[in-house]
């Protein structure tokens, strides 16, 4: 069967005539087989779907429109033939404009492709955007006529052939995984050793130079902030400001092109592959901070260049008696319809061209409580995480959830299901009042520390289900989180209104930068208890990028609007000890696997021993009884740690066993001598870590456990007794 273009609109773009045959539903998107371009694109409320294909980026009027006249099962689909990757193309759709039943189909308006998997070019702000007269009396239910096709970005049908010479994927073992949260703008943009014209790119975190910092730092996986194509917000383009952060999502399948050095349209794609392969043959992984949960098409009174305008009712979780609206479980005023089957395969086969085509190892999600929720209440029982389990290809890469949004009942950090791991929040804040001195108990700390078996542990989870946080990318960065009391953020232009007001920082005695040598000294010295802590801890630890050499964004918590030297990582200033120390923690901590543990503490006595696998010490020497637990307050106390009770085997099936440790946390304002354990713990120790002295390594002394220990105020110290011959190739 074979279909032709009206010869009225063939004259009138002087072209030929162009041959069109009906194509496939499946897949999605632009498809191009080596002989031309099939399209398929999902409305169930449509009228009709025109297909429009330009020259230019800028394109004001398109080329060539084709009406789309088959239809099955509600994927509308035409296949060309000629055409080749490198085509530019949108969509008209025709049906009711009755924003009060939930419709908001204007075919004036040109729509990118939900499945596209290139965009260029940028939005402008044209009124012409908008499906509804801006500064009408009639607000969004009047109609706007204006053409929007010389203001849209256009998608691009790529040619998905890539060399990927080989590429292997790391699959680092969560217990073995250190994640390196990272914007890929912000980490190479002001480094000198980076070539200029690849500097805040895909080919800048590919280069020899950053690939060596990954190296040395330690990291094993780099955690991109969102990638996806996003768009700019009007508001802050009209401020001077951008969506630095990118949490706006436009383009679920499309790198996006401003982090590409390439000119060519869907040049950003191969941009991507290649940093990929050559993060993996580093044996560094690639997880994609992912935004499933809205669209940058906001309220009803946002623009309408996709989803609203391709089927609004279907994509869009709408209040039930006023369809006007949208359910708003994120801040950004639209949820995603993920109840919906035809919405819910858009994010799956998002999720799986990742994987499959791109090589990705994993995602953290957004806002993710969004994506649990069927009606209002959130469910980990729902459709979206089914889907994902029984995924033989989805479910076996790294899954990340931040277990929390907006609304009522969305903190479920500890509730999501078995394979996944959670930002874990609780961590975040209670460490944090912990080493500021708040009262925090023995028993919040210790459940902290072993990775929060109170949280995981009954779930069948294990420790590595804990992501391990002190900072992100939304707060506080290391350094101002121990030099800020009160946020400073009116450089975003909401008169200091934006961004959290309960950090849970200190700023040890003085707000911001200060000249006193007692307060500086405070300052290093708990921006290495911090680290310490996190990566001593059972879990998966979390390091922020430039947190391990001192980043500050000058208490500005909320960064999200600067693409600017605010939120770049300031090579210049790089403060190398803390550096130093960072990357020489996260040596230690690889190579020791008793703090890398797959399996829980049994709190009983290891197998030919009278001694547990971990103990609590006051500072006298004797064990924490069970009846102060709860009543005592977490201060100054060790905690002992039996390498011999590790109870896992490596590859091999040969027994994981390491050294005897002995960690000393102090909080308190004085300094405290320190008991050791009794001889059955150990005899002999040396010091392997003391963040008083800035200290990584081995002490030449050793410790009886006769002595008493002397520990500076606001310190770490860690001890070692060599129990058996370790083995470190788990």
């Amino acid at each position: 069967m074979e279909r032709r273009i009206e010869n009225e609109l063939l004259e009138s773009t002087g072209d030929e005539q162009i041959k069109i045959l009906p194509g496939k539903p499946y897949p999605l998107g632009a498809t191009w087989d080596g002989k031309g371009i099939n399209f398929a694109v999902f409305s169930e409320n449509a009228d009709g779907v025109e297909l429009c294909l330009f020259k230019d980026k800028n394109a004001s009027d398109e080329h060539v429109k084709i009406k789309i006249e088959e239809v099955t099962h509600h994927i509308w689909h035409v296949y060309v033939p000629g055409l080749t990757p490198g085509q530019l193309y949108g969509y008209r759709v025709h049906g009711p404009y009755e924003p009060q039943n939930g419709h908001r189909f204007n075919s004036n308006k040109l729509l990118l492709d939900p499945y596209a998997k290139a965009i260029t070019g940028d939005i402008e702000w044209d009124d012409s955007v908008f499906g509804y007269h801006i500064g009408s009396q009639q607000e969004d239910l009047s109609f706007n006529e204006a053409d929007s096709a010389g203001f849209m970005p256009k998608a691009v049908a790529i040619n998905p052939e890539f060399d990927w010479q080989h590429d292997q994927r790391p699959d680092t073992p969560y217990h073995n995984t250190v994640i390196y949260e990272v914007h890929v703008k912000g980490f190479s943009k002001l480094h000198e050793a980076i070539p200029e014209d690849i500097r805040g790119t895909y080919a800048a975190i590919a280069h020899p130079t950053s690939i060596k910092y990954f190296k040395e730092l330690g990291i094993t996986a780099v955690e991109l902030m969102p990638v996806h194509y996003f768009v700019q917000d009007k508001h802050l383009l009209e401020k001077g400001l951008t969506n630095y952060w990118g949490y706006n999502t436009l383009g679920f399948f499309a790198p996006d092109a401003r982090y590409s050095s390439s000119q060519e349209p869907g040049g950003q794609v191969a941009e991507f592959k290649q940093m990929v392969r050559e993060l993996h043959s580093a044996g560094i992984e690639v997880i994609l901070d992912v935004v499933y949960n809205h669209t940058a098409e906001g309220n009803h009174f946002g623009p309408t260049l996709s989803f609203k305008g391709l089927d609004n009712a279907s994509y869009y979780r709408l209040v039930h008696d006023q369809k006007r609206h949208y359910m708003d479980y994120t801040g950004t005023g639209n949820t995603l319809n993920v109840q919906l089957p035809n919405v819910l395969a858009l994010i799956m086969d998002s999720l799986r061209y990742w994987i499959t085509e791109m090589h990705v190892d994993g995602f953290r999600f957004d806002l993710a409580s969004a994506l649990a929720r069927t009606l209002h209440d959130t469910d980990t029982l729902s459709s979206f995480f089914n889907i994902i389990y029984q995924d033989p290809i989805i479910s076996q890469v790294k899954l990340i959830a931040e277990p929390w949004d907006i609304n009522e009942d969305g903190y479920m950090v500890g509730k999501f299901p078995v394979g996944w791991g959670e930002w874990n929040g609780i961590y975040r804040d209670q460490i944090r009042n912990f080493w500021r001195g708040r009262d925090i108990k023995m028993t919040t700390f210790a459940n902290r520390f072993t990775g929060s078996p109170d949280l995981y542990q009954n779930d069948y989870r294990r420790p590595t289900a804990s992501i391990n946080l002190i900072t992100a990318h939304d707060g506080f960065t290391l350094n101002d989180l121990v030099s800020y009391d009160q946020k400073h953020n009116q450089a975003n232009g909401e008169d200091n209104k934006d961004g959290e007001n309960n950090n849970h920082s200190w700023n040890c005695g003085a707000e911001g930068p200060t000249h006193d040598p007692d307060i500086s000294a405070l300052r290093e010295r708990q921006k290495r208890n911090l680290l310490t802590t996190m990566f001593l801890s059972q879990g998966v630890p979390m390091l922020v990028a430039g947190d391990e050499f001192g980043r500050t964004q000058n208490g500005n918590n909320n960064a999200d609007c600067h693409d600017d030297e605010i939120s770049w990582l300031d090579w210049q200033n790089a403060d190398l000890n803390l550096f130093a120390f960072t990357k020489s923690l996260i040596r230690f901590c690889q190579d020791h696997p008793t703090f890398r543990r797959r399996r829980w503490f049994q709190d009983q006595p290891v197998a030919g021993s009278d001694v547990k696998d971990i103990m609590w010490f006051k500072p006298d020497g004797h064990q924490i009884p069970d009846q102060q637990w709860d009543d005592d307050i977490a201060r100054s106390f060790g905690v002992f740690l039996n390498g011999r009770g590790i109870r896992c085997v490596d590859p091999e099936g040969n027994r994981i066993q390491d050294d005897h440790f002995f960690i000393i946390f102090h909080t308190g304002g004085e300094d405290v001598d320190f008991a050791l354990p009794n001889e059955e713990c150990g005899s002999e120790w040396r010091i392997v870590i003391n963040t008083a002295e800035n200290f990584i390594g081995e002490s030449k002394q050793s410790i009886c456990n006769t002595d008493t220990l002397p520990v500076i105020a606001h310190s770490v110290v860690v001890l070692k007794c060599q129990a058996v011959h370790s083995q470190h190739n788990d």
